[in-house]
């Protein structure tokens, strides 16, 4: 696996932190925001963690938590938006992030799964 996916998910973790910070600071909202935390930046762990599996399948199962918890941290956005805590600026940019994310995920575990 390249290293483009860990540097992405990576930089989507600062990113997704940094949202966190301002949803407990500016916004004052601490249960949708720390469930965007966990798995925003799980993803990273995830991908960082395949390093190291033990075997094709256990390489695979991380990649797979990886692409479960963007479709998480998509959903948490979502409602987030929705109810006005982050604006269309800071949704558009974090929900391309997650998007793009996911088709990178969802590619690698396909071209895994044909092989």
């Amino acid at each position: 696996m390249s290293n483009a996916i860990q540097d992405k998910t990576r930089a989507f973790a600062i990113k997704i932190i940094n949202c966190y910070k301002f949803l407990i600071e500016e916004q004052h909202e601490y249960v949708l925001s720390k469930q965007l935390l966990r798995c925003g930046t799980s993803i990273g762990a995830n991908t960082r963690e395949s390093k190291n599996a033990q075997s094709r399948n256990d390489f695979l199962s991380k990649l797979c938590i990886a692409l479960k918890e963007a479709d998480e941290t998509d959903y948490w956005l979502d409602l987030l938006h929705a109810t006005d805590y982050i604006d269309d600026v800071l949704y558009n940019s974090l929900a391309n992030d997650c998007n793009e994310i996911i088709k990178i995920l969802t590619s690698i575990i396909k071209t895994l799964k044909d092989q």
